[in-house]
Parts: structure tokens; sequence; C-alpha cells
């Protein structure tokens, strides 16, 4: 049996291990963190405690890297002289790249690399994932599934990881910034928050499903909810006088950059 131990078991970390513990995937569990009360409630979905980043790697093939950006450096420093050939990497730590975790470990490790999102805290996250060289078709998909106990994942190119952020990484900000628009306007016209909320985010569910499963395009989509003349053109226009795509391409391009910023610390 696979042994997969997480570096990290904060929201994402958590919410990966739950969601394994659901699927049924076949592997043995270990955890390290400094809040030993995460670990000692892990227990539960079967984690098994270790006392040290080292400890984790003498135990586990597979480690999963759930920590703050800010603070793998030193994090994987510790890890040096413990992992090899043989070790697997999955990362799930916006803007860190393969080349950052090999050069902190060890240069033959093997790496996946993850852009989750905190949906996966409900089991329906969308996460973006890319392999290196160095992986084998078996620990890829391995790692695939690891990921995927917690909702959709797609693989990408190596190199459109931070590109990627902000459409599936940082996106749902976005539109929980958009939806506040809509709620405010609603409770400006005395409409009651809850039944607001939620037919705004029946809404969003029910415009992804159209969008995944309609055979629609986009801009089909947008002309059959917009009559000639009408009330939903009338918001269009008023978006579009505020330059709304451009806009959201400038958030987009502005996250990316940050991405990068990070990334050459």
């Amino acid at each position: 049996m696979k042994k997969l131990g997480f570096l990290g078991a904060g929201n994402m970390g958590s919410a990966i291990i739950k969601g394994i513990a659901k699927s049924g995937l076949e592997v043995e569990l270990f955890a390290y963190d400094k809040n030993t009360e995460m670990l000692e409630e892990l227990k539960k979905y079967g984690v098994k405690p270790c006392k040290s980043e080292a400890e984790l790697a003498e135990k586990c093939g597979y480690i999963l890297l759930a920590v703050k950006p800010q603070v793998l450096g030193e994090v994987l420093d510790k890890l040096k002289g413990s992992v090899g050939d043989n070790h697997v990497f999955i990362s799930i730590c916006a803007g860190i790249s393969s080349e950052f975790i090999k050069f902190h470990t060890y240069s033959n490790v093997k790496t996946a690399i993850v852009m989750p999102n905190t949906p996966a805290m409900l089991g329906v996250g969308a996460s973006a994932i890319a392999r290196d060289e160095a992986i084998s078709d078996e620990e890829f998909e391995f790692a695939q599934k690891v990921i995927g106990s917690c909702g959709l994942v797609k693989e990408i190119p190596m190199d459109k990881m931070k590109e990627i952020i902000c459409v599936n990484g940082s996106s749902p900000a976005f539109i929980y910034l958009f939806a506040k628009g809509f709620l405010d306007y609603a409770k400006d016209v005395g409409i009651d928050n809850q039944t607001a909320l939620e037919l705004f985010a029946q809404s969003l569910t029910g415009s992804a499903k159209m969008l995944t499963d309609s055979g629609m395009t986009v801009d089909e989509l947008i002309k059959q909810v917009s009559s000639p003349g009408g009330t939903t053109l009338a918001g269009i226009d008023k978006l579009n006088q505020g330059n709304f795509i451009g806009t959201v391409k400038e958030a987009c391009k502005a996250c990316t950059e940050r991405a990068y910023e990070l990334a050459g610390k």
C-alpha cells in the first residue's frame, strides 16, 4: 500500500485528507504539522501523526506539501538528507515550482504541481495539475487520484501553472465579489438577504451547468438570456460601459504577475 504524508494539515490539507477518507482510495496516511491538536483531530480519518518533517519523509514515498508558500523553503530545507530518487512531492502551494522543491530538497525528486481551490473543502474543488519529466505514469496517476478525491482535476502543461491560478485558484474570490454586488443591490431594494443569496447561488450553479453541459458557446448562452431591447441587455450595456471583460482580464493579469513575483523570491 502506498504511503502518503501531509506536510501541513491546515484547511486545504485537511480537506484532501477527508476527501481521501470518503473516496476509499487505498493509501496509508501520515501527517506532520506544528499544530498537534489538528493532528489529533485527523486521527479519526486514519492519519498517523509524525513528530518531524524528517520522520514524515522517512516513512512516506509520497509527500503532499500543504504549507504556506512563504515558509515552504525553510520547511523543505529540513528534509535534506531524508529524501531521495524514489520520493514524489505533490505540491498545492500557490506559485511554487518544481525547481524550487528540488533546490530545497534533492535534485532528483519527482514532483506533481497542483493549483487547487477552496471549494475542495466541500468536496467540489477544481484543481489543475502538472507533472515534471521524472515522475512515472503510475506515480502521476496516483497524484491525480489524491487530488481528485475532493473534486475535479485536470492536467495542464507545467509552464502554465502560474497562468492557471486566476482561472480556478483565485476565481472563487472574484466570483464572491461579483455576488456581493448583487446581494448588496438586493438589500438596497428591500429584498430579503437569504432569499437573494439562495436565488443567486442557484443561478451560479445552473449557469455553470449550462456552460459545461448545454453544448452552447459562451456567446450563445449570453444571447439566449438577452432578449432584444429587454432587461438583460440593459444590464449588459452598463457592464460593457465599465469595460467589464477588460477589467476581468486585467485582474487575471495582475494575479499571474504576482505569482511570478512570489516565485522569484
